[in-house]
Parts: C-alpha cells; sequence; structure tokens
C-alpha cells in the first residue's frame, strides 16, 4: 500500500513538472517594453572615502597626541555628514567617554602621523675579524607613508587635547 502511494505521488510530480517545462512564454513583437533596460556601468570613486572605514580611525591633536577614535559619524536627512562622535579614554571600548564634535572641524590626513619620540638611525658596522679596519655607515630612519589608493584616511586632526575632550558634555543616542 505505502509503495503504491508514492508511486503515484512520484507520477504525479512527473506530469507537473512536464506541463510546467512544456510551458513557453508567448513572445509580442507589437507592444515596445514597458521597463527601461537596466544597465550596468562600471565607475570609479576617485578620492572618495569609505564610511564604513571612519569607524575606529585614530583622531591625534596638532601635538600628534592621540586624543580617541572615531565612533560614529552621523548625517542629516540630505546625506550631509554634521557630526563625529569620538570615543575618548577607556581600554578595549569599557569605560569610553563619546563626546560629538562638528565633522567639519576634523582634519582627514592621508599621511603617517610624525613620530614624536626620537628614534636613532640604523648604523651597520663592517670590517674584518681581526678588527684592524672597521667602516661604518648610518642610514636615514625610514619613513612610513600612507597609500593613497586605500578608501580612509590614515587619521583625523581634532584642535583639542584629550582632558578637553573628556570635559566635553557626553554624547548620548536618542532612543
Amino acid at each position: 500500500m505505502m509503495m503504491k502511494s508514492i508511486a503515484a505521488g512520484l507520477a504525479g510530480t512527473a506530469l507537473f513538472a512536464t506541463v510546467a517545462f512544456a510551458q513557453s512564454p508567448t513572445a509580442t513583437t507589437d507592444k515596445a517594453p514597458t521597463a527601461a533596460t537596466a544597465t550596468t556601468t562600471t565607475t570609479t570613486a576617485s578620492g572618495q572615502w569609505r564610511t564604513s572605514k571612519m569607524d575606529g580611525l585614530k583622531v591625534y591633536n596638532e601635538a600628534n597626541e592621540n586624543i580617541g577614535t572615531i565612533n560614529d559619524l552621523l548625517m542629516d536627512k540630505s546625506g550631509d555628514i554634521k557630526i563625529a562622535v569620538i570615543g575618548v579614554g577607556g581600554f578595549l571600548g569599557m569605560g569610553e567617554h563619546l563626546v560629538a564634535v562638528p565633522y567639519e572641524k576634523l582634519k582627514f590626513v592621508n599621511e603617517a602621523v610624525a613620530s614624536t619620540t626620537t628614534t636613532r638611525p640604523a648604523t651597520t658596522t663592517t670590517g674584518a675579524a681581526t678588527g684592524t679596519e672597521k667602516t661604518t655607515t648610518t642610514a636615514p630612519a625610514a619613513s612610513t607613508t600612507s597609500s593613497t589608493s586605500k578608501w580612509y584616511p590614515d587619521h583625523a586632526v581634532f584642535n583639542a587635547s584629550k582632558d578637553e575632550l573628556k570635559n566635553m558634555p557626553e554624547f548620548k543616542y536618542a532612543e
């Protein structure tokens, strides 16, 4: 009995599938197409930054001191970014003080931050095993530059100290 039910089910499924495959759409040539044809174009956005890459971007002050990171960008209804939410202090996101600063007050920089620590240039010494002849060459310290082809700036600059940001009113998202 069970085998007859399974066989009948398979035969019915095959019958419906055959009918579905046998139908073909009718072509009408007397009507103009009603929908516009979608075209795909390749565009480049040279000089543009991805907002998704701005989250976590380090913010420095004019003295090249790290004062926080960008946590969010807020825009108005027309799509213009108006506010940058910067996280100050804390450790791994815990205890972080959020402040809202006007977006136009941030300056974005593509070059790496100039180091505030003094670095010694690399020194190489070559000579004979006896030590009678010695040549010393000094190479300049390596400089780091950011690639201009990446989709985000290297860092942002805001003219304030970390303490000044911590003393600003805390930003809270409206519920």
